[in-house]
Order: C-alpha cells, then sequence, then structure tokens
C-alpha cells in the first residue's frame, strides 16, 4: 500500500511537470490567438492534475474552490507543515504560473481566458455576461473570503497591523495640527502677513484634498500597501525638507506637496485594516484605530509645548540661515510617519487587493500567513485552502520587443490613468449613484461644521483674550514729561496730545503703546523692540533713533524735523502681545484632543451593537443640539469647556462614518470612492474655516446656525444610507 501510494504519488508530479514544460513551450509560440488557446489548454491540464493530487489526500476537498478546509491532524501529519498541493509547485520554484502576466485567473476562473481569447472577427465576448460573471465571482469570494477570516480568528496578526496602521493614522492627525502650532513663531522669522498666515493655514488641507483623491484611486489598482508606502515617503521626505527651508514660499511648497502625501493615509489605512477583519470585528476594532488620530493630536501638542517655547535650543549662521525651536517641532513631527514606513515594511499586501485582481498565490499565501500567525500561538495545526479568483477585465498590453524604455513606461502610466479615471467614474454607476451622492452630502456636511467650529474655537478664544485686554488699557491725555529716562516695558497705553522734552528711551520693550497727537522734542530712542506701537499724527524735532524697529511702518503720518534714524532693526512686525497666547494654543488642542477620548470609546463598545446609521445619525443630532450652548460661552474657560463637549460628541459619528464608508463599496473601488469623499471632506474644511472665521468678532449666532443647519442635515441624509452591520466585506 505504501508503496503504490509513492508510486501514484511520483506519477502525478512527473504530470505536472510535464504540463509546465507544456505551458513554456506553448508561450512561445507566435500569433496571439494560437498562443492563448494553447496556454488555455496547457493551464487546464494543470488544474486538472492538481485536483487528482488533492483527491489523493485526507482532509483537502478536490476539485473544490470555495470554502475553507477545517482539516485534522492527520492532513497536517501527512502534508507535513501543512503546504497544500495546490501550490505545492509555485511554493517550491518560487513562480507565478504564467496566466497572471496575461491576466487569466487560475484554474476555477478558467472560463476568464476565452473572454480574451478572439477567434475570426471576435476580438470581445458580450460584455453584459463578462460582468455578470464577474459580479458572481465578486459575490462568491465575499461570501468565501468571510469565512476563511473567521477561521483565520482575530489575534496577534491584526493587533500587529492595527499599531503599524495606527502610526500612519497618528501622522495624518499630526499633519493638522503642525502648522497652527508653528505659525506663532514661524511668522516672526518670515514676516508673515494676515493674508500670509491664512494661506499658510489652508494650504495643508488643500495638499490632502489632492492627496486623497490621487492616491485613493492609486490604491485600488496598484495595492493598499505600495501607495501607503508612497504616500508616506512622500510626507516624511517633504515634512524633513520643511524644517530646513527658509523662504516662506519654499516653506510653503514643501507643506503642500507634504499634505499631499499624508492625504491619502486615512483612505487607505481604514480600507487596508478592514480587509483583515472578520465581520463581526470590523465595526469595532476600526473605531479604535481611530483613537491613533487623537494620539497624533496629543502628540503635536506635547511636543509643541515641549520645544517651541525653548528658543534656546537654536542656532544661526549668520543673517542667512537660522534654524529655530518651531523647526526643531516639525522635524520632530515626522517621527510617526518615518516609524510608520519601516513598520509597513514588514506587513503583506491585502489579500483581498490580490484575489480581487486574480492573484490567487499571492492571496492564498498572505491569509495562510495570517491563520499561521493567529493560530500557532493559540496551539492549533495550520489549514489550507483554495480561494475563489475574480475575472479580470483587463488584458496586458503586447508592446512587442523593440519598443523604447520611455514608450513602455509611457504607455504603462497612460493605462494606469485610464484604469483610475474607469474606476473613478464606476461609482457614480445607477448601482452606487444613489449611495455615492448621499455619502458626499453627509461628508460635505460634517466637515463643513467639524471642521468651522473646530478652527472657530480658537480664534473666538483669541479674541475674548484681546477683548479682556483691551478693557485694561491705561489712557493719558495732554500730559507733560522732561527729562526722564524710560528703561522699563511700556504696555497697553494710549497717550494723546502728550509733551514730551529731553527724554531718553533706552533698552526696553513697548507692548500695544499708542501716541496720538504728541511731540517730542529732543528725545532720544535706542534698542527699542516693539509690538503693536505706533506714533500717529506725532512731531518729532531733533529727535535721534538707534537701533530701534520705530520707521515707517511704526511712524504714521507724523512729521519729522532735524530727526535722524541709525542702524535700524531689519526683521519683522512681532506681535508678543501675549507671552503666554503660544502656551494656551497648545494647551486648548491638547484638551480638545484629550476630551473625544470618552466618544472613541463609547463608539468602538457600540458600533456593532447599534449599528452604523443609528451611531452617525444619533452623535450629529447630539452635536447639532450642543452647538446651541455656543452662544451661552463667554469667557474663555467656557469656551474651551464647550469646545471638548463638541468634540467628544461628534467623534463617534466620524468613526461611524468611517466604518460604512469602507462596507458600502466593493474591494475594487473601496479607495478609491474612499478617497473621493475624503478630498470633498477637505474641500468642506477650506470653505467652513473660511467663511466661519469671517465672524469672528461679528456675531456668534450665524456660525452657530451654519453648523447646527449642517449637523441636522447631515443626520437626516445618513438615515436614509443603507446599514451595513452584519454584512460581508463586499
Amino acid at each position: 500500500m505504501e508503496d503504490g501510494y509513492q508510486n501514484k504519488t511520483a506519477f502525478i508530479k512527473g504530470a505536472k511537470d510535464i504540463a509546465k514544460e507544456v505551458k513554456r513551450q506553448a508561450a512561445k509560440k507566435v500569433g496571439r490567438g494560437v498562443d492563448k488557446m494553447t496556454d488555455e489548454y496547457s493551464k487546464r491540464s494543470y488544474a486538472r492534475f492538481e485536483e487528482d493530487d488533492d483527491d489523493d489526500y485526507p482532509g483537502v476537498p478536490g476539485g473544490q474552490d470555495s470554502g475553507y478546509n477545517q482539516g485534522d491532524s492527520q492532513a497536517a501529519n501527512d502534508d507535513e507543515g501543512g503546504h497544500s498541493d495546490s501550490t505545492e509547485g509555485h511554493d517550491e520554484d518560487n513562480e507565478i504560473y504564467e496566466g497572471e502576466y496575461q491576466g487569466i485567473p487560475r484554474a476555477d476562473s478558467s472560463k476568464a481566458a476565452d473572454s480574451l481569447a478572439g477567434g475570426d472577427g471576435q476580438q470581445f465576448r458580450d460584455m453584459a455576461q463578462f460582468e455578470g460573471e464577474r459580479r458572481k465571482d465578486q459575490e462568491e469570494l465575499a461570501q468565501q473570503y468571510e469565512t476563511i477570516l473567521q477561521e483565520c480568528g482575530h489575534g496577534k496578526f491584526q493587533w500587529t497591523l492595527y499599531f503599524v496602521l495606527g502610526l500612519a493614522l497618528m501622522a495624518d492627525g499630526v499633519e493638522i495640527f503642525v502648522v497652527g502650532f508653528v505659525l506663532p513663531s514661524a511668522e516672526k522669522d518670515m514676516c508673515l502677513s494676515e493674508e500670509s498666515k491664512g494661506m499658510l493655514g489652508l494650504i495643508v488641507y488643500l495638499g490632502m484634498m489632492v492627496g486623497a483623491f490621487v492616491w485613493g484611486g492609486l490604491a485600488d489598482r496598484i495595492g493598499r500597501r505600495q501607495s501607503l508606502l508612497i504616500c508616506l515617503s512622500i510626507n516624511s521626505v517633504f515634512s524633513f525638507f520643511s524644517s530646513f527651508v527658509q523662504g516662506y514660499s519654499t516653506f510653503l511648497f514643501c507643506r503642500l506637496l507634504s499634505g499631499v502625501g499624508i492625504g491619502g493615509s486615512i483612505p487607505i489605512v481604514f480600507s487596508y485594516y478592514s480587509e483583515f477583519l472578520a465581520q463581526e470585528k470590523r465595526g469595532e476594532h476600526l473605531s479604535w484605530l481611530c483613537m491613533f488620530w487623537m494620539i497624533g493630536g496629543i502628540y503635536a501638542s506635547a511636543m509643541a509645548w515641549a520645544i517651541i517655547p525653548h528658543y534656546g535650543w537654536s542656532f544661526q549662521m549668520g543673517s542667512a540661515y537660522q534654524f529655530h525651536s518651531w523647526r526643531v517641532f516639525v522635524l520632530v513631527c515626522v517621527f510617526p510617519s518615518v516609524a510608520a514606513i519601516a513598520s509597513l515594511t514588514t506587513m503583506p499586501e491585502s489579500p483581498r487587493f490580490f484575489l480581487q485582481n486574480g492573484k490567487h498565490d499571492e492571496g492564498w499565501m498572505i491569509l495562510k500567513q495570517v491563520h499561521d500567525t493567529n493560530m500557532r500561538a493559540k496551539g492549533h495545526p495550520e489549514k489550507v485552502t483554495t480561494i475563489k479568483t475574480v475575472k479580470q477585465m483587463d488584458e496586458l498590453l503586447d508592446m512587442g520587443g523593440d519598443i523604447s524604455t520611455l514608450r513602455r513606461y509611457k504607455l504603462k502610466l497612460t493605462s494606469l490613468f485610464q484604469q483610475v479615471r474607469s474606476n473613478f467614474l464606476a461609482i457614480f454607476n445607477p448601482e452606487y449613484r444613489r449611495t455615492t451622492f448621499m455619502m458626499m452630502a453627509v461628508w460635505f456636511t460634517m466637515s463643513f461644521s467639524y471642521y468651522g467650529l473646530t478652527v472657530w474655537f480658537p480664534d473666538m478664544i483669541k479674541y475674548i483674550q484681546k477683548q479682556e485686554y483691551a478693557s485694561r488699557t491705561k489712557f493719558f491725555t495732554k500730559e507733560r514729561v522732561e527729562h526722564v529716562t524710560f528703561n522699563f516695558t511700556l504696555e497697553n497705553q494710549v497717550h494723546r496730545q502728550g509733551q514730551y522734552f529731553n527724554d531718553k528711551f533706552i533698552n526696553l520693550k513697548m507692548k500695544s503703546m499708542v501716541f496720538e497727537d504728541s511731540l517730542f522734542e529732543e528725545c532720544y530712542f535706542e534698542d527699542i523692540t516693539s509690538s503693536r506701537s505706533f506714533f500717529r499724527n506725532c512731531t518729532f524735532i531733533s529727535t535721534l533713533f538707534y537701533n530701534t524697529d520705530l520707521f515707517q511702518n511704526r511712524i504714521i503720518n507724523s512729521k519729522l524735523v532735524n530727526s535722524t534714524f541709525l542702524h535700524n532693526k531689519e526683521g519683522c512686525l512681532l506681535d508678543f502681545t501675549d507671552d503666554n497666547n503660544a502656551y494656551m494654543i497648545y494647551f486648548v488642542s491638547f484638551l480638545g484632543t484629550l476630551a473625544v477620548l470618552p466618544g472613541n470609546i463609547v463608539s468602538a463598545l457600540l458600533m456593532d451593537k447599534i449599528g452604523r446609521l443609528r451611531m452617525l445619525a444619533g452623535s450629529s443630532v447630539i452635536s447639532c443640539v450642543s452647538c446651541f450652548f455656543l452662544s451661552f460661552g463667554s469667557t474663555e474657560s467656557g469656551m474651551i469647556a464647550l469646545l471638548c463637549l463638541f468634540g467628544g460628541i461628534s467623534i463617534a459619528s466620524w468613526n461611524a462614518l468611517d466604518v460604512l464608508t469602507v462596507e458600502l463599496y466593493p474591494s475594487d473601488k473601496r479607495t478609491t470612492a474612499f478617497g473621493f469623499l475624503n478630498a470633498l471632506c477637505k474641500l468642506a474644511a477650506v470653505l467652513g474655516i473660511s467663511i466661519f472665521q469671517s465672524f469672528v468678532g461679528i456675531t456668534k449666532a450665524v456660525p452657530i446656525l451654519f453648523a447646527a443647519g449642517a449637523l441636522a442635515a447631515g443626520s437626516f441624509l445618513a438615515l436614509k444610507l443603507p446599514e451595513t452591520r452584519g454584512q460581508v466585506l463586499q
């Protein structure tokens, strides 16, 4: 019996070797149609021997392409390590079957080759029928893939991937806060005007908008892992450069490209992780993943608080090159992205992406890796399977051997662009059109209100601080001062119609000092640094200004008689009216991001219990109600408390929206749709920030009504979407 078994095994291996050789010889034949038909014949012959081989091993159902092999310990022992015979030839030779390079799936989808092998006058088969077969394959793959994930379990592999992808999501959270934290310091180095500061704040969102759209589309064509590695690398490189460049335009350019890079992280990360999660774990663990965005905000706030105020950490080379502490902070903020790249290189591509693109062996090996990583830790034997693949619509272009390398890459890029474009248009097909438009409306309203309010809050706090500061202003009228030396800080005063004779202002700071209609005769100003200090309609007679910044922009509509300016200070008009203002920015951001922790925990625990739609609509309604409390915030502490309340409530709706977006679209369109919706989100953020900021100091009612109305509309539209709880991943 044992000798007969071994002889039969040797016969089968010999037959498989013959089939492989037939395939290699068939590939050399001239003529496209003959070549494809011969390849198909050899592939079927190979598949027949493969299935016969499987029949002889206990526990491996021969000829079946669906279902996960439960197996037993006998199957594991006979196979000596659990390697499937269905992949034996590929494992030992480290090769991929030739049909894959022609767009032909494995033996379980052999009919796909018929669509590519044309006869006399027939180039394409009926596309409607072919699309129907693809749809059937996708449905079968979805069910089978869910069963396989159930068998693979949720363990060490998913948790490792969780922390790796969490670093990428953390890098996105850091990127949102970087510019806001460095602005108070960067504006001093780069002499930024109010318009320039506003542009620098919005450029990151514009870059992320472009990045989300581009990388989301590419991830469905070239793979989740590869796209994520590229976009994180772009973010790391240009974030690194932005910490060293000196000019405003180059800094703006680097931050733009940094945003383009990191913009793809959110759509790719959620799609990537969801394809390793079984149905009953998906909602909860995608919500846990959202916590890393909060961790990114906390990291950025803590690093800014710890680094930027330490001005002694800077150095400069002459007046041309300066590296101040805020640049150290920008450099430190690159670490999460770099760590994500290093960690991601150890992780595999999504097996669902491979199976969706007809790559059976690659997908099979990754699922086997997931299973072995989880089950070995639990003492279970390895299990193997043969998995369904989807018929491919795209045929590899036959560009010949005499085409130039440049032409070849140009054709490949053109083909890739057409594929991405076709994939994007597909989400507006009748099947997905209603869902896409509804999701666009929900994403837009959520982003418009959330980003508009979260930026409006700090601006309102600054406005309240300025109002309180202005209320402490001291006024002096028609004072006469003679032979007095001022060598101390002058702050928050207004002097009108004053007369100053032979007075000295030496080595001092002027903070919010205003002199109007005043006379300065034989006075001396030396080593003066000013902030928001002006001389309006004043007269200077025989007055000397030495090493001061009191020139032109500070002296308005004034008369100068026999007065001299020596060694004027070069640089920006600084604003250090409130030295604690930067600390307040860090502190408010820290509290705002920390406040979302309860909302994250609640959404993770309840996402799979109450459903995505209830979580999304319920959180939006409560956030809408909380907006009306903003009108009662008239103090700094009150506004901070309301900011924390709004952030803690609204985060649950964001988590639900991320999960819903992942589950509403099929694998071959998932990151494309997510990237497009996330790009729309950033566009809404830009609009919301611009509109809400224009009402700072004017009225609270309009921003509150805008935000409440948008949230109400979003919660209403969310209820019209299909519920995805309990469904397999399409």
